[in-house]
C-alpha cells in the first residue's frame, strides 16, 4: 500500500501545531518583506488545511498536507522552476512537512465560465497545461523519486492489483462500498487491464506530471495567462489521463452528450501539442486508452487523500470504490469509429 499516516499525523486542530505553523508563515513573509495583517481564514478537508492569510501587499494561501498527500510541496517547488508560466511560484516550501506558501491567483477559471460559458475558454486553457507536460516529461524520473507517486502505465496494473487486496479501502459489500459481484468483476478485469496498459506503453508517449483533478476550479484565468494549481492529487503518469476529470467535467457542467463535437475539439486542442511527434490517429487510440484505464487512478489517488486517521474522512470513503467502479463505466468522450 502506498503512504501510511498512521499515528504520526499532525494534529491541525492543536494550539502547538498551529502556532508552529503560524510561526513558519509568519517567518517566509518576514523574509519577503510582507506582514500579516489579520486573522487567517482556515479550510480543512481530511487531505489538507488551507489557511487564507491577509498580509500588507493582499492575501496569500498556506496548505497543509496529510502524509497521503504530502508530495504536493515538493510537485509545486519543482513545476515553478520547469514551467514558471504555468504555476504559481511558491514564495516558500518545506517539503518534508508538506506546507507550501503561495500568492494569490486571482480569479479561477469557474470565475470566468460563470459570466462567459463560452468553452472557447477551456480551447484556450488546455494547450497551456499541454505545455507544462511536455516541460515536465523529462524530469518524469526525477518526480518519481522526490516522491510523487508513479501511476505510469507500465505500473497501473500492479497498482490495481494492490488496491483489490485493500478491503478496508473498497469496503465490499458495505453501505457505499463495492458490490460483491463488482470486486469480482474487477479480479477478473485484471488480465485485460494489463494487457490495455502495455498497449498505451508501446504507443511510447513519455510519462510526465498528470493533474488527475483538472476541472475548472482548479484553473486560475488571470491577466497573465492560465495556471493550475492544488495537485495534491498529481501523478507521474500518461499524461492523457488528465482527460478523464477533465472532459468529464466540461461535459456535465455544459450538459453535453458524450459524442458532442465540442468535447472532440476540446480534445483535439489538448492532443495538438504533441501533434509534431505522432500522428493524430496515435494520439486518439493513445487518448481514449488512457481515459479508459484512468479510473485506477483517481481510486488510487482518493485512497491516499484518505490516508489519515481524520474522523472526518468517513464523509468521504464511497470515493475509492466509487471511482474504481467507474472502470466499467463509458469514457466522458465515445471513441471515434
Amino acid at each position: 500500500m502506498e503512504t501510511i499516516a498512521g499515528e504520526h499525523a499532525p494534529d491541525w486542530s492543536s494550539e502547538q501545531w498551529q502556532a508552529q505553523a503560524r510561526d513558519w508563515v509568519d517567518e517566509q513573509l518576514a523574509g519577503v518583506g510582507r506582514l500579516v495583517t489579520g486573522a487567517v481564514e482556515p479550510r480543512v478537508r481530511p487531505w489538507s488545511l488551507v489557511w487564507r492569510v491577509p498580509t500588507d501587499g493582499g492575501p496569500v494561501w498556506f496548505k497543509a498536507n496529510n502524509q497521503g498527500t504530502v508530495h504536493e510541496a515538493v510537485l509545486i517547488a519543482a513545476l515553478a522552476e520547469l514551467a514558471p508560466d504555468r504555476v504559481l511560484t511558491p514564495i516558500a516550501v518545506d517539503p518534508q512537512r508538506g506546507w507550501s506558501l503561495l500568492p494569490d491567483g486571482g480569479e479561477s477559471l469557474r470565475d470566468v465560465l460563470g459570466r462567459d460559458p463560452d468553452l472557447a475558454h477551456w480551447e484556450r486553457a488546455l494547450p497551456g497545461y499541454a505545455e507544462l507536460q511536455l516541460a515536465t516529461a523529462p524530469r518524469a524520473d526525477e518526480l518519481v523519486a522526490l516522491g510523487v507517486p508513479d501511476h505510469r502505465p507500465e505500473v497501473l496494473a500492479g497498482l490495481l492489483a494492490d488496491l483489490l487486496d485493500d478491503n478496508e479501502s473498497l469496503r465490499i459489500g458495505a453501505e457505499g462500498g463495492l458490490a460483491p459481484e463488482t470486486y469480482e468483476r474487477l479480479r477478473a478485469e485484471l488480465p485485460a487491464y494489463a494487457e490495455r496498459c502495455r498497449l498505451l506503453a508501446d504507443l511510447g508517449i513519455a510519462a510526465t506530471i498528470q493533474h488527475d483533478d483538472l476541472h475548472d476550479g482548479n484553473v486560475f484565468a488571470g491577466p497573465t495567462g492560465y495556471r493550475y494549481f492544488d495537485w495534491g492529487d498529481a501523478s507521474v503518469a500518461h499524461p492523457f489521463g488528465t482527460l478523464l476529470v477533465t472532459l468529464r467535467s466540461i461535459r456535465y457542467a455544459a450538459e453535453l452528450a458524450a459524442d458532442d463535437a465540442r468535447l472532440v475539439r476540446l480534445r483535439d486542442s489538448y492532443l495538438e501539442a504533441w501533434t509534431d511527434r505522432y500522428d493524430r490517429r496515435t494520439l486518439v487510440e493513445a487518448a481514449d486508452l488512457a481515459m479508459n484505464l484512468g479510473a485506477v487512478s483517481r481510486a488510487l489517488s482518493w485512497r491516499r487523500a484518505l490516508d489519515t486517521v481524520d474522523p472526518t474522512r468517513a464523509e468521504y470513503a464511497e470515493a475509492v470504490p466509487g471511482w474504481l467502479a467507474e472502470l466499467f463505466a463509458a469514457v466522458p468522450l465515445q471513441p471515434e469509429s
